[in-house]
């Protein structure tokens, strides 16, 4: 019986061994494929970043600007091919899958367990219906996982290396998206926590922050240089400008329960291989105070905030804040883990793994209001056509909104430079340059100094050399 066991076991590490690779490769080859060929048009915030990509700067009104630099990388290398920033989203999404099984491999030596904490992960919404669109949440997924692997390594090696890393990608974190702050200050807590021992690596700590600091500057002197735009953008986005006492109480609840939800499949995943519910925490055991600090400091800011403050959370703004949790909860139950139960867990995996994709799939076909059925390349041809019929010279800017504008950017050949809006510069764009305003075709009709156009509901302005 024995015997059996073991080669049965043997037989489902085998499957999981390779489950881990060809989980990613699945998600990168469906969601890529699936979206490519169904959707007409990428989704709203991927159009947003090629915008920002298109005119680069160290910021833009409603982020900071790493997200641009990602997909203007990938616009450099593939032009304008939708299939490309699907694959650009599953790359950043399996990256993070790589950082979080090398820490498991540090916390636990065990193969088994390093797997469960990736494949667990297949449990939360946030790892599969979301990952195909490309946005300033998903770019911060691979530098969320690396930091806490890279600090994790730092604090207990003490290798400058791993501080030299650590504090890169703490940059490129908060550079993807302002909420990458929670992470970063869990960490200054546990140091803070643990002054005593951490006397001998406080130089080595104190080179990361100077590292992520000197290359998180220039995006400090665009936001004194922009009035700040990007944080009066995100303090609408959570109500803040609007004072509400009952939001103090209503909008963390609300966060609550939408987590709760969201977590159920995680939580089915990770009870069907317990003996039963157990547990002992250890606070003076390292590895588990490590990884409370991790998980749960981060949540928990970020509900202190919204309860002092009134904020509405948004759920899709927790991405990256679950992707230790399969390894805290195998950590802290790892003596009532029932190894013999992995086949079941193998099972519900599969049944996550290939739900998701075709859920994904179902309402693409069924909701034909979405963005992605959006025309933007028809439309684009159609303004294209429109421009050579009346003027000589390329379009070199596009002026309005990032979806209506963005698209333009993105579709036209001659990749124009997206801007929001050129107030008080309208006088300094001449003939030569090749403008497009898009907006309300009721105001731009009576203004437009050039040709106008309209496909509805947007209107086309347009400002050329004429033939």
């Amino acid at each position: 019986m024995k015997s059996i066991i073991q080669s049965n076991l043997k037989a489902v590490i085998f499957d999981f061994d390779n489950t881990l690779y060809h989980e990613c490769q699945y998600f990168e080859h469906i969601f890529t494929e699936l979206n490519s060929s169904r959707n007409l048009n990428l989704p709203l915030d991927t159009i947003e970043a090629l915008a920002w990509g298109s005119n680069l700067d160290w910021g833009f009104n409603k982020h900071p600007p790493f997200s641009a630099f990602a997909t203007e990388l990938f616009y450099f290398i593939f032009g304008n091919n939708d299939w490309s920033y699907y694959f650009l989203s599953q790359i950043f999404v399996t990256a993070s899958f790589f950082f979080v099984w090398k820490f498991s491999n540090e916390i636990f030596k065990d193969k088994i367990f390093s797997l469960l904490s990736v494949l667990i992960l297949s449990g939360i919404y946030f790892f599969n219906f979301t990952t195909p669109e490309f946005n300033v949440n998903i770019s911060q997924l691979p530098f969320w996982a690396s930091c806490v692997y890279f600090f994790y390594k730092a604090i207990n090696l003490n290798k400058k290396i791993d501080w030299v890393l650590f504090g890169i990608f703490s940059a490129l974190g908060f550079l993807s998206k302002y909420l990458f702050i929670y992470l970063l200050v869990a960490f200054f807590i546990y140091f803070i926590f643990n002054l005593k021992k951490f006397k001998k690596i406080i130089p080595n700590y104190l080179l990361s922050l100077i590292i992520s600091l000197i290359l998180i500057l220039p995006h400090f002197f665009w936001l004194f240089q922009n009035n700040f735009i990007t944080i009066f953008y995100g303090l609408n986005r959570t109500g803040l400008t609007e004072f509400n006492i009952l939001n103090h109480f209503a909008n963390p609840l609300i966060f609550l329960i939408k987590q709760v939800v969201i977590l159920i499949p995680f939580f089915l995943m990770f009870f069907i291989i317990l003996k039963k519910f157990q547990f002992k925490i250890k606070i003076k055991d390292n590895k588990t105070l490590f990884l409370i600090f991790v998980n749960l400091i981060p949540f928990f800011l970020i509900l202190v905030t919204s309860l002092i403050t009134g904020a509405k959370i948004r759920s899709m703004w927790m991405t990256p804040f679950y992707l230790f949790l399969g390894v805290l909860f195998l950590e802290v139950f790892r003596k009532n883990i029932d190894i013999k139960k992995l086949k079941r867990f193998y099972y519900l995996f599969l049944f996550f793994f290939i739900i998701s994709p075709s859920i994904y799939l179902g309402v693409s076909v069924i909701d034909k209001t979405k963005r992605t059925d959006y025309p933007g390349k028809e439309i684009s041809r159609l303004v294209q056509n429109k421009w050579n019929e009346n003027f000589i010279n390329e379009i070199k800017i596009v002026i309005g909104d990032e979806w209506a504008a963005g698209n333009l950017s993105y579709h036209l050949s001659s990749r124009p430079s997206w801007f929001f809006s050129l107030k008080g510069k309208t006088s300094l764009i001449t003939d030569d340059e090749g403008v497009i305003y898009t907006g309300n075709p009721a105001v731009l009709k009576k203004i437009c100094p050039g040709v106008f156009g309209e496909i509805k509901p947007v209107g086309y302005c347009m400002i050329g050399k004429k033939r």
